[in-house]
């Protein structure tokens, strides 16, 4: 028992630390839960490794319970992202050519074995903005649920750009 215990403990500590750079900055309670934690909204922030100068807030839900606390519950497919820029961006050649579309930016596991939610990036050269998509998938059956946020690439105030 104590082991089974153990193995627990340990699967709902590595389920929690799946978040790719993301920091929680706050949560809500949507419905109260007798037992253990509530449901709520949480809100994580995380910096674009790879595009410096961007970051992306992720609000999404969280499902509470016995079964949240001990981290083997299914958060449901809910989610919506705002990202903005936060200083000058840099895009690497990978990026501006395109070879860098679709790439993975961040990822948190939302079940225990087969469910995560991920943001990908795009580039849209002709328009000059990084587009970012959250959306959650599955090993079987993913979710149409999504949401799309837009940086546009533009020199940051107080940036020096090579003129008078």
């Amino acid at each position: 028992m104590a082991r089974l215990i153990l193995c627990a403990g340990l699967i709902a500590s590595l389920v929690a630390g799946q978040a790719l750079g993301g920091e929680e900055i706050g949560s809500v309670s949507t419905r109260f839960k007798m037992l253990g934690p509530n449901d709520k909204v949480v809100i994580e922030v995380f910096d674009d490794e790879d595009v410096p100068g961007v970051a992306c807030y992720l609000s999404r839900a969280k499902t509470g319970g016995i079964s949240g606390a001990v981290g083997v519950a299914e958060d449901t497919s809910d989610a919506s992202i705002a990202c903005r820029q936060i200083g000058p961006i840099k895009l690497s050649e990978d990026i501006r050519s395109g070879k860098a579309d679709g790439e993975e930016v961040f990822k948190k596991r939302t079940s225990l074995i087969f469910k995560t939610m991920q943001v990908v990036r795009f580039f849209d050269a002709k328009r000059q903005v990084l587009v970012y998509l959250t959306f959650s998938d599955r090993v079987i059956e993913g979710s149409p649920k999504n949401s799309i946020s837009v940086v546009p690439i533009q020199p940051w105030p107080g940036a020096v750009t090579g003129g008078k």
